[in-house]
């Protein structure tokens, strides 16, 4: 049962094979059994997960089931979770107990679905290894020596390894789809704006973005049914009418206009995963689609200008934590400034407070102008570059990360090559594009290989029916690592 699609499960409680606290149980059993290898769960609270599968159960019983009702899934624990530990794998959170959900966990505890837990993550969010997280690196169960990617290392394992049939996640500058790519399952960034940041703990506000991670994109349209959609409460929320993603599910590809992007393929691209995506590609045309080489000239800029904004963003968001309100506070001080001092320098790691520096830094007076300004309006130009390249194709494809999963601690010591990790992914965001990763093949060393997406603005529906009829002809998806 655990191997099964979150479609079938959802068949499976609708004709009574199987109740939402047995199902429940099963993935909980497998949690128990299995975290201590990989590190995907930093919280777990059985007690409350079976009383939320036991409401499902009765709310079934009463005709008020939904496809999600009773469906056990992860959330990450970026995600505020009414009366759950919420540490966004930080020290500095690492005893708050959330008061409230956030607008995402609202939507999906009001279609029935049960939180299994929440899941590692790089500290904050920042880091493209989960290698970060206060709790200790999210280990592939591919290979348990390499990272899982991040920051949604913990979601996209714990879909990976069979042990939760779907997650929420989030991504700032890849954080869905660079992970789901180095596991193999599938993840969706949306257009920005498409689900409200409301109790998501904010990382870079006018790049992080929520969605889903699960098994295929046909899985991953039913979460976005109850994920999406408009709130009040964030200001960068965009109202518009509620969408059923998985209307297009089942509509053939033909005359399907694909984007390359040369700048995807040039040096430096692994033969390997070359090779995969190519295939996959090759894949498309049998199933009626079309090529055409497209150019995004300034998407060498993306990791440059990314590293200007999102840590000038998060040193912004960050500076809250001071040890005054909630949180960690540092346990012996003098003074105020002491506390303030000791507080942040114990309370952050070590990528936290790089990145806390480096934002200081360009917003500071002298060099706003000539980082923070400059890089806005390089953003605007690769924006553009977007813009241009759907003129001539309805979704552009491409590797989703420059290599496959790497060993634990290879990069730990350079940063750059670190922030390289997001070469492919950025881009999307700093554009505020819907993006995709699904699996497409695997390297010489059986390790994953991802296929990126992406759509024009919101057209979440039409990537996921790309997506679902390539997994219809393929079976990449199905694959999973030995022993789960």
């Amino acid at each position: 049962m655990h191997r099964e699609s979150l479609k079938s499960l959802s068949e499976a409680l609708a004709g009574g094979k199987i109740s939402s606290v047995e199902l429940t149980q099963l993935f909980l059993k497998r949690i128990a059994g299995f975290n201590a290898r990989y590190n995907a769960f930093v919280t777990v609270d059985e007690e409350r997960s079976l009383a939320q599968a036991r409401e499902a159960d009765n709310a079934r019983a009463a005709g008020r089931a939904g496809p999600l009702t009773g469906i056990p899934i992860a959330q990450k624990d970026i995600f505020c979770a009414k009366g759950w530990l919420t540490t966004c794998g930080s020290k500095m959170l690492s005893n708050f107990v959330s008061p409230y959900d956030a607008h995402v966990v609202e939507r999906l505890n009001e279609a029935g679905a049960v939180t299994l837990g929440k899941t590692n993550m790089d500290e904050f969010a920042m880091g493209s290894s989960n290698e970060s997280s206060f709790y200790g690196p999210v280990r592939n169960p591919w290979n348990v020596d390499c990272v899982s990617g991040g920051s949604s290392g913990g979601s996209a394992v714990a879909v990976a390894a069979r042990l939760a049939p779907a997650a929420t996640a989030t991504d700032t500058g890849g954080s869905i789809r660079q992970p789901a790519a180095m596991v193999g399952v599938s993840g969706l960034k949306p257009t920005y704006g498409v689900c409200s940041r409301y109790g998501m703990i904010a990382f870079a506000s006018s790049l992080d973005q929520a969605g889903p991670m699960a098994k295929s994109a046909e899985d991953m349209a039913l979460m976005m049914n109850s994920m999406a959609g408009f709130d009040a409460r964030d200001s960068t929320s965009l109202e518009r009418p509620l969408e059923d993603y998985s209307r297009d599910l089942a509509k053939p590809l033909a005359g399907l206009r694909i984007g390359l992007p040369k700048e995807f393929f040039a040096a430096g691209l692994p033969a390997d995963i070359a090779q995969s995506v190519e295939a996959a590609i090759a894949d498309y045309r049998k199933l009626g689609a079309t090529t055409v080489e497209v150019a995004l000239p300034n998407m060498k800029l993306s990791v440059p200008v990314y590293y200007v904004l999102a840590p000038a963003e998060a040193s912004s968001n960050l500076a809250r934590y001071d040890g005054v309100r909630y949180g960690y506070r540092t346990p012996e001080y003098r003074d105020l400034e002491e506390m303030y001092e000791k507080t942040r320098a114990e309370g952050f790691g070590a990528e936290v407070k790089r990145r806390i520096l480096i934002g200081t830094y360009v917003l500071s007076h002298g060099y706003y102008d000539a980082y923070y300004i400059r890089a806005q309006k390089l953003r605007r130009l690769i924006a553009q570059d977007f813009v241009k390249a759907f003129e001539q194709c309805d979704v552009i494809m491409g590797p989703t990360s420059p290599s496959t999963a790497f060993r634990i601690g290879e990069k730990s010591s350079d940063p750059v090559q670190m922030y390289l990790s997001d070469i492919y992914t950025i881009g999307v965001n700093l554009a505020g594009l819907p993006g995709m990763s699904i699996p497409c093949g695997f390297d010489t060393q059986g390790l994953p290989v991802g296929l990126q997406v992406i759509g024009s603005y919101f057209d979440e529906a039409r990537m996921l029916n790309v997506g679902h009829q390539y997994q219809l002809a393929t079976d990449w998806h199905l694959r999973a690592p030995a022993g789960v």
